[in-house]
């Protein structure tokens, strides 16, 4: 197999699968896998943890600010893949919750959480060979990445594509409140004032609503075939 050294930004709305697929191209291809929704979902989660989020949603910008300081938010790859650690803690399964996912796009929103996040994103990915996915990486953190990719799908099908996953972790909800969520989700990141989400001009397109993961890697060996040459063992 032979792949250039490039960077491959993923961006696109919540529950469309873009962490799992970005995985599993960084996976065929040998590149580092960064997600920055697990940053932002780690603040968050550090900003409930100590009190700086309010039970009306009211964000303590002073203390988290502050707090971004000395805050360790690292990934880290023990040969199990890329996880995310905030310090020693290994914090992968405690940011994937329904209650940091209420909390996170107000978190996200906070310019100076999306300085501390965009800094971490930019050294780890300064060597490229690298996917990387999240809402604005292709805009913002690497707008001269080599290859971007917008993702979206049907809010419905990314709801019961969420529901399946709470489910298995144990997660009582219900399909209305995970669609209200989604929906909320997808409204505050396209309208934030910083970094909101968009799509990149250079974008490409991958509506997923009716692709099986097997179908959307078959496309991305494609392109990166048309694109830029690259072989892939048959």
């Amino acid at each position: 197999m032979r792949v250039p050294d490039i960077i491959i930004a993923i961006d696109g709305y919540s529950s469309t699968g873009k962490s799992s697929f970005a995985r599993k191209i960084a996976a065929e291809l040998g590149f580092l896998y960064l997600d920055s929704g697990a940053l932002y979902r780690g603040v968050t989660l550090f900003a409930l943890e100590h009190g700086m989020i309010s039970h009306s949603g009211e964000i303590d910008r002073q203390a988290l600010d502050k707090a971004l300081t000395n805050l360790d938010l690292h990934f880290e790859d023990k040969g199990d893949g890329s996880r995310t650690y905030m310090g020693d803690r290994c914090i992968e399964n405690d940011i994937r919750t329904l209650t940091v996912s209420n909390k996170v796009s107000p978190i996200a929103a906070v310019p100076e959480v999306r300085e501390y996040v965009d800094e971490r994103l930019r050294e780890a990915g300064s060597r490229k060979r690298v996917v990387m996915d999240g809402r604005d990486i292709g805009t913002t953190v690497f707008p001269d990445a080599e290859l971007k990719l917008f993702m979206t799908a049907d809010p419905l099908i990314r709801a019961e594509r969420r529901m399946k996953e709470l489910k298995a972790k144990g997660e009582k909800t219900c399909i209305e409140d995970v669609l209200r969520n989604i929906k909320e989700r997808d409204f505050i990141d396209s309208h934030r004032e910083v970094s909101p989400l968009t799509r990149a001009e250079d974008a490409i397109v991958l509506d997923n609503s009716r692709m099986t993961m097997d179908q959307q890697m078959d496309w991305i060996r494609n392109l990166l075939t048309e694109r830029f040459g690259a072989e892939f063992q048959k």
